[in-house]
C-alpha cells in the first residue's frame, strides 16, 4: 500500500475556492481523495471542481460559511462520512491595534476560529463515532509561531489554533485521529498580493530568509496530503512550517575571504 495515497478516503477541504485551500484540494483530488470543496463562492467551486472531474478526479462543492454557526450543523449533517478534515479558510485586515472596530475584530475571529473550532467539533464527533481514525489538518501562519506588527487580531486567531491543535492531537489520539498544522510563510495569495508588489518588501525578504523570494499556494499543498496521509499517522500535535526557512534561518551579507 501506497503510504502516501488518499485512494479511499473522503476529504472536506474548507476554504477551497481559490489560493492555498484551492491547491490543496486539487493535489488531494489528484493523490486519489474524494474531495468536498467548501466555500461560500459557489461559483469558484463549480468550476474548479468541474476541472477535476474532467480529469478524472472525484470532486463535489459544498456551500458553506464557515462564521455562520447556525448553519453549520446542518451543512456537517448532509456530509457523507469524512477522513480528512482540512481547514483552511481565513481572512484578515492589517492595520494598526488600537484602529480596529468591533465589527473587523469579530469577523476576523468568527472566519480565523470560532467557526473552524464549531465545524471540528461536529466533524470530528462523527470520526469518532465512526471509529475509523481520521486526520484534522489547520492552516495556521507564522504568527502561530511568532510576531509580527499589524496582525494583532490575525495573530491571535493562528497563535489559539496552534494550541487548539496541540490540545485536540491530546484528546483524539485514543481515537486514532491526527491533528496537526500547518504554518505558512510568506505565500502570495489574494489576501496579501498587493503588499508583495513592493519592491521593499521584497528586498526585505532577501535578506531574512534561506529561500529569497516569497512562495506559492502550491508549496503547501504537498505538506498538507502528506499529512493526510497513512504515511502521517505517527505524526500528530504539531506546527509545522512551510515559510522558506523564515522561522530558522537568516542571511547576512557577510562572504568569507
Amino acid at each position: 500500500m501506497n503510504p502516501f495515497s488518499l485512494t479511499e478516503t473522503t476529504a472536506l477541504v474548507v476554504g477551497a475556492s481559490r489560493g492555498i485551500g484551492l491547491a490543496i484540494a486539487q493535489l488531494a483530488a489528484r493523490s486519489g481523495a474524494r474531495v468536498l470543496m467548501a466555500a461560500r463562492s459557489l461559483d469558484a467551486l463549480e468550476r474548479n471542481a468541474a476541472a477535476l472531474r474532467a480529469e478524472g478526479h472525484q470532486a463535489e462543492t459544498v456551500v458553506l460559511d464557515i462564521a455562520n454557526r447556525d448553519a453549520l450543523a446542518d451543512v456537517v449533517a448532509g456530509l457523507p462520512d469524512i477522513d480528512i478534515l482540512i481547514n483552511v479558510s481565513g481572512t484578515n485586515i492589517r492595520k494598526a491595534m488600537p484602529s480596529y472596530t468591533v465589527a473587523e475584530y469579530e469577523r476576523i475571529l468568527d472566519t480565523n476560529l470560532h467557526g473552524l473550532f464549531f465545524l471540528t467539533q461536529k466533524v470530528g464527533a462523527r470520526m469518532i463515532e465512526r471509529g475509523q481514525g481520521g486526520k484534522v489538518i489547520y492552516i495556521g501562519s507564522l504568527m502561530s509561531l511568532l510576531g509580527l506588527p499589524y496582525l494583532t487580531v490575525y495573530a491571535m486567531t493562528k497563535s489559539a489554533l496552534a494550541g487548539l491543535t496541540r490540545s485536540l492531537a491530546a484528546e483524539w489520539g485514543r481515537h486514532n485521529i491526527q491533528v496537526n498544522c500547518i504554518a505558512p510563510g510568506f505565500i502570495v495569495t489574494d489576501l496579501n498580493r498587493d503588499m508583495w508588489q513592493s519592491p521593499v518588501m521584497n528586498e526585505w525578504l532577501r535578506g531574512c530568509q534561506a529561500a529569497p523570494h516569497t512562495g506559492v499556494p502550491e508549496d503547501t499543498a504537498p505538506l498538507a496530503v502528506f499529512l493526510s496521509s497513512p504515511g502521517s499517522n505517527y505524526i500528530t500535535g504539531q506546527v509545522i512550517a512551510a515559510d522558506g526557512g523564515y522561522t530558522t534561518t537568516a542571511v547576512w551579507p557577510f562572504e568569507p575571504a
